[in-house]
């Protein structure tokens, strides 16, 4: 089907598919119930390091984009994660959660490249 991104301050919808949250810490606000996971999947976060480095600056986000891939591919419990979502993604559609503010420059919209990435290679 498809992977998604959204903003888990953004009303949970019907269209959603599997919800997953990707970011490390809880987002502020927002409560378990108005979330409405299905998994929370800290283990693919960007480490606490790269994240503090990366202080969402939009001119860091290709450094963060490279450094973060090194950190998924040196993770077995990350890579067996994104594989997981990625066979998921193709059953029914899944929606990656994150908080940042920005949109465009944040680890979800890459690992929803990564994911797609992972999804083409299967149908080769």
């Amino acid at each position: 089907m498809s992977i998604q991104i959204k903003r888990i301050y953004e009303e949970p919808s019907i269209h959603d598919g599997h919800r997953v949250l990707v970011d490390k810490v809880w987002p502020r606000g927002i409560s378990k119930e108005k979330a409405n996971l299905d998994e929370w999947a800290k283990e693919i976060t960007p480490s606490p390091d790269l994240r503090k480095w990366f202080n969402h600056e939009k001119a860091k986000f290709a450094g963060f984009a490279d450094e973060y891939q090194k950190e998924l591919q040196s993770k077995k419990e990350s890579r067996q994660k994104l594989l997981e979502l990625a066979k998921k993604a193709e059953e029914e559609k899944v929606t990656l959660l994150f908080a940042a503010k920005d949109e465009h420059n944040n680890h979800a919209v890459l690992l929803q490249q990564w994911i797609e990435e992972m999804l083409e290679k299967e149908e080769r």
